[in-house]
């Protein structure tokens, strides 16, 4: 194989890493039943003027499966935690005890269960898009390419193998995600 094929596949393969690592970054934030610090992984705090992601400013826990505890570093941070919390518009009621913020998880209904397996199918479906997409990239280089059409022909197959395997482990991710989900 000549290096402007293998260079072409692997570009192909970096952006299909990177539509599974997104995707992965996004199901983590999609609750389950239980709670876990991902939960709060998008929430960002007003700190003295700039705006950071929680984890940089409070050690975030789960002492239970059905509570998250926030210990900020400093303690002039509480409001502006439980009000970054608020604003995060994730369904949860902070409770601050003055030295540490508190956050009981509720299980979930049925509908919300429901809900969030459609918003982990539409992630999954935009991971799908980029897998695709890389894959249209890819083929639209091999053509630019100055080699015979066996050989054209021969990467296409390779990278289309290479996207069927990628949308292999997005629905096998999804799967995954929709039983955790689904679990009472």
């Amino acid at each position: 194989m000549n290096e402007e094929i293998e260079f072409i596949l692997d570009t192909t393969k970096e952006a299909m890493n990177n539509a599974i690592a997104h995707l992965e970054k996004e199901l983590r934030t999609i609750r389950a039943g239980k709670a876990t610090p991902a939960m709060l992984g998008n929430v960002m705090v007003d700190y003295y003027g700039s705006q950071t992601p929680l984890g940089q400013v409070a050690n975030v826990s789960t002492p239970d499966p059905r509570t998250i505890a926030i210990q900020p570093w400093e303690k002039n941070m509480l409001q502006p935690i439980e009000k970054a919390i608020m604003i995060a518009n994730l369904g949860f009621n902070p409770m601050n005890n003055g030295d540490i913020i508190m956050i009981n998880v509720p299980p979930l209904t049925e509908e919300r269960r429901i809900n969030l397996a459609k918003q982990a199918k539409a992630e999954a479906e935009n991971a799908k898009i980029g897998i695709r997409n890389a894959r249209k990239d890819a083929n639209n280089d091999i053509k630019k390419t100055d080699i015979s059409d066996d050989l054209k022909k021969a990467s296409e197959a390779d990278i289309q193998k290479l996207t069927d395997s990628y949308v292999k482990i997005t629905e096998e991710k999804l799967a995954i995600k929709e039983k955790e989900i689904m679990t009472v």
